[in-house]
């Protein structure tokens, strides 16, 4: 298993062309959201803009799109039908899918919810991508109740469970060695796995194993984990690799993470002061 360092991400990043415009960098598109989980989209969709997409979409359910629009300068908002708990709908799958046709990455799940028809769009979108996906936090609640699902998916798939979460996909909490079993999970279900937490490690399905070194307990508090969906969404739109997307985007998050708890403490820092705080890993530590 290798430590992640600053050289090693550096050595990842692509590069950045003096004449690209906003197609070179990436189109990405984020389903998720539904009344009370407004924040979980928008944070995810600003933290793909901070880490560099071109073009961020957010496909969010009708009543939450004016907050979401109100919330996004830089990302693209549209409203989809909704039940009538305020989530997405079924019959939100064909526009999600029609606007993921023509993405470079996709990510589902942050603030989605959970229902029967959630599972099935879910399961859709992954299904039907051609570009590689992210599934988080109700993405992967969805994927835990089929996991049939992990057979059909025919793209990258990166998945990025906390314990819990990792629980109700393998059936078990992580034993004592957590990098084995994040690695025997990633090459079972062919994925890249980001298993969260102090020291996050990162398993790919030919056996990649890198640990974290960046992060902090400021960190722990909800909205974190859409912020670094949102980072790795924008990597892999860019055309990293999704191993060293994933890998990069958790130590440049956590990276983030330590420069606003210097700024703001640990009690002190929220979310979006980490993703406020990309700019600065990116001038500071890459130079870009």
């Amino acid at each position: 298993m290798e430590s992640l360092t600053r050289a090693l991400v550096a050595g990842w990043l692509p590069e950045r062309p003096e004449d690209g415009h906003k197609g070179t960098f990436g189109r990405v598109l984020i389903a998720g959201g539904s009344v009370g989980y407004t924040g979980a989209p928008v944070l995810a969709a600003r933290s793909a803009v901070r880490g560099g997409a071109g073009l961020v979409f957010l496909g969010v359910p009708r009543s939450v799109w004016p907050v979401a629009a109100v919330k996004c300068d830089e990302a693209m908002p549209f409203p989809l039908p909704e039940d009538e708990g305020g989530r997405l709908a079924a019959a939100a799958l064909e526009p999600l899918a029609e606007r993921l046709a023509g993405c470079d990455a996709g990510l589902v799940g942050p603030g989605l919810g959970q229902s029967e028809a959630l599972d099935g769009l879910v399961a859709g979108l992954l299904t039907r991508a051609e570009c590689p996906m992210v599934a988080d936090a109700d993405g992967l609640n969805a994927l835990a109740r089929h996991m049939d699902i992990l057979r059909r998916v025919n793209v990258p798939l990166i998945l990025t469970p906390h314990d819990g979460e990792f629980r109700r996909l393998s059936g078990h909490w992580p034993g004592a060695d957590r990098a084995q079993e994040a690695a025997a999970f990633a090459q079972a279900h062919r994925c890249v796995l980001v298993l969260k937490g102090h020291r996050t490690v990162i398993a790919g399905p030919e056996g990649q194993l890198f640990r974290n070194t960046t992060g902090n307990q400021g960190m722990a508090k909800g909205g974190s984990g859409d912020a670094l969906a949102g980072l790795i969404l924008s990597l892999l739109g860019q055309g990293m690799e999704p191993v060293q997307a994933a890998a990069a985007a958790v130590w440049i998050h956590g990276r983030a993470g330590d420069r606003a708890a210097e700024a703001r403490s640990f009690r002190g820092m929220t979310p979006s002061d980490l993703v406020e705080t990309l700019p600065e890993v990116w001038r500071e530590d890459f130079h870009c």
